[in-house]
């Protein structure tokens, strides 16, 4: 492989912010595997987010890229999963398997699909230094007679569209809007783009604790639900405490401080049985590897307001954060009935 732009490259990140910024450039924000994407010839690599490769677990879409991108070029986009007119994130982690067999049978029942967002390379040039507007205009230009499963993101300049996608694409399972700057050349693995994403609130019963990596102090609550049989359900975790804070939770739930999972709702988590029936802390994942997961049980007496962004599933998409706490509501009241359902938007109708 010889391209102007060769691999690692770190892609370009965003800044959350709380509002969709005027005057910018405003994408969908995709919910799958972040790749930068180097085709050179019969030649190709899928970088992920970290740098490590991501191209022998999606054989498919290599061979979708080989089909349908310009012979030399370097792009940024997402590896998605789609089922059911919507993304499945969950579908696109099982796909990250050790077993070539498992990979190929998964390319097969679970196709992915490339959403093109930013063009960092053609031919013998690279476009790195060239402004975001330049290289959006290049992009949709290099991707014209692109097919399935390769895909040119969306965009706009509108920002009255830019707020209607907002709205209508979470029920596709994107999650916010990306805003970039039209000057903005490509800034590998800097914080310059903008990144609006959805808030919601709920209430949930805390019902466990990890300690933080540097001592006895708290690094994350382990957050419940009660399903409609009355199972308190593990849904996520809440997390990103000021060190301050993570002491001071630490004395603030000792008095809940079980000497043993016995007795506890989640008692039986080190159980294959019980995982596959119920969601419970510490289950298994290629992901997590040798990393610990064990837990401090608390008797699930209390309930926190978190934030989250969306839920995946039956679970929560990503870490929630700290609100405050709800002593004037009763564990029992903390079911799913009270998360809130995007409409759905078909996601074929976006791709489109």
């Amino acid at each position: 492989m010889d391209l102007p732009v060769m691999p690692p490259v770190s892609p370009m990140l965003a800044k959350t912010a709380a509002v969709i910024p005027p005057g910018m450039q405003y994408e969908a924000k995709w919910d799958g595997f972040r790749a930068i994407v180097f085709r050179d010839g019969d030649e190709v690599v899928l970088g992920s987010r970290s740098g490590k490769p991501l191209t022998r677990y999606f054989p498919e879409v290599v061979a979708a890229l080989r089909a349908e991108l310009p012979p030399r070029s370097v792009l940024d986009g997402e590896i998605v999963i789609a089922r059911g007119g919507r993304l499945d994130f969950d579908a696109l982690l099982e796909r990250i398997h050790p077993a070539e067999s498992r990979v190929r049978h998964l390319a097969e029942v679970t196709p992915a699909a490339f959403v093109a967002f930013d063009l960092l390379a053609l031919g013998d040039e690279s476009l790195m230094s060239v402004p975001q507007r330049a290289r959006r205009e290049a992009l949709t230009e290099a991707m014209r007679g692109a097919a399935a499963p390769v895909f040119t993101a969306p965009a706009t300049d509108d920002l009255d569209v830019a707020h209607a996608w907002f709205e209508q694409f979470e029920g596709a399972g994107l999650d916010g809007v990306v805003a970039k700057p039209h000057e903005l050349p490509y800034r590998p693995g800097e914080r310059v783009m903008v990144k609006v994403k959805h808030e919601r609130t709920a209430d949930c019963v805390v019902a466990g604790l990890r300690p933080h990596k540097s001592g006895p102090v708290v690094g994350s609550l382990l957050l419940g639900l009660y399903d409609t049989a009355g199972r308190l359900q593990h849904v996520g975790v809440c997390a990103s405490f000021p060190m301050a804070r993570r002491r001071a939770l630490m004395t603030e739930l000792e008095p809940l401080r079980m000497d043993s999972v016995a007795g506890h709702p989640w008692e039986a988590w080190t159980s294959e049985e019980a995982q596959a029936a119920d969601r419970l802390p510490g289950g298994p994942s290629r992901w997590t590897g040798k990393k610990d997961l064990s837990w401090i049980p608390l008797r699930p007496e209390r309930v926190v307001e978190v934030a989250y962004d969306h839920m995946q599933g039956d679970r929560f998409r990503h870490t929630a954060q700290f609100r405050r706490w709800r002593d004037d509501r009763e564990p029992e009241q903390c079911t799913y009935a009270q998360l809130e359902e995007p409409v759905t938007y078909d996601l074929a109708d976006l791709l489109s």
